[in-house]
C-alpha cells in the first residue's frame, strides 16, 4: 500500500468536496475545505515529499465560466512536478496531449462523478478495462468527502484483481480507516485521503501517510 496524494481544483482553487454534490449548474458543491495555497504549492509539496503518482482533478466541466482558472491551475501544478502526477476531469482526445505535454505522467478518463452507468464493478470488467489501461482509479462515491469510512466489501473485491495498480479513494476518516483497507485489500490497493487529511483540514497527518 502507498499514499497518493490528491489536488482537487474547484472554480480556480483547490477544495475538497463531497464528490456526489458537485453540480455544473451555477458550479455548485458542497464545500469541506478550500485552500488558501495554490495548485503550485501542494504539487512542491508533494514532490519534495518523494510522492508519485498522485491525482490533479479539475472539478469544473468545459462549460463553466471558471474552467480556465481551474485548468491553468492544474497545469501550473503539473509543470511544478513534471512526470509525478496524473490528471483527470474532463480529458478527452483533444486536450489529452496538452496535459501529458505539460508534464502528466497520466492521463485519467473521467468525467467528474457525473454519469452513472450499469456496468458493475466486477473482476470481469476489471480484466477488461485493464487490458486497455495502465492503473485503476476506484472512487466510492457514496462515501467520497464523507469521511464516513471505508467500503470494504468493495476492497475485498478490488484486491483479488492484481494485473494493474489500483487506487481506492472514497471514505477514509482516520488511521483505523488506514488499517482496515490495508487488511480487506490485502496489502495491494494504494489509497487517497481527501477531506481528512491534515493539509485540508483533517486530523490524519500527512507526514504519517507520506512513509506508508
Amino acid at each position: 500500500m502507498k499514499f497518493r496524494p490528491c489536488i482537487d481544483i474547484h472554480n480556480g482553487k483547490v477544495k475538497q468536496i463531497v464528490g456526489g454534490s458537485l453540480k455544473d449548474a451555477g458550479d455548485q458543491a458542497k464545500e469541506n475545505f478550500v485552500s488558501g495555497q495554490d495548485a503550485t504549492f501542494y504539487a512542491e509539496l508533494y514532490k519534495n515529499a518523494g510522492l508519485k503518482g498522485g491525482h490533479v482533478i479539475l472539478l469544473n466541466g468545459k462549460d463553466s465560466e471558471y474552467y480556465e482558472a481551474t485548468r491553468n491551475q492544474a497545469l501550473k501544478a503539473l509543470r511544478a512536478y513534471p512526470g509525478g502526477l496524473q490528471i483527470g476531469g474532463g480529458v478527452c482526445p483533444e486536450n489529452a496531449q496538452d496535459y501529458l505535454n505539460a508534464g502528466a505522467s497520466h492521463v485519467i478518463v473521467t468525467d467528474r462523478w457525473q454519469k452513472f452507468t450499469d456496468v458493475p464493478v466486477t473482476l470481469e470488467v476489471m480484466e477488461e478495462l485493464g487490458s486497455h489501461c495502465d492503473e485503476f482509479l476506484v472512487h466510492a462515491v457514496d462515501v467520497e468527502g464523507k469521511a464516513n469510512g471505508i467500503e470494504t466489501e468493495l476492497a475485498d473485491l478490488l484486491s483479488a484483481y492484481q494485473k494493474r495498480p489500483i487506487t481506492y479513494a472514497g471514505g477514509v476518516g482516520s488511521m483505523q480507516d488506514i488499517k482496515l483497507l490495508k487488511l480487506h485489500g490485502k496489502g495491494r490497493l494504494d489509497v487517497t485521503v481527501g477531506s481528512a487529511l491534515d493539509l485540508f483540514g483533517g486530523t490524519i497527518p500527512f507526514e504519517t501517510l507520506k512513509n506508508l
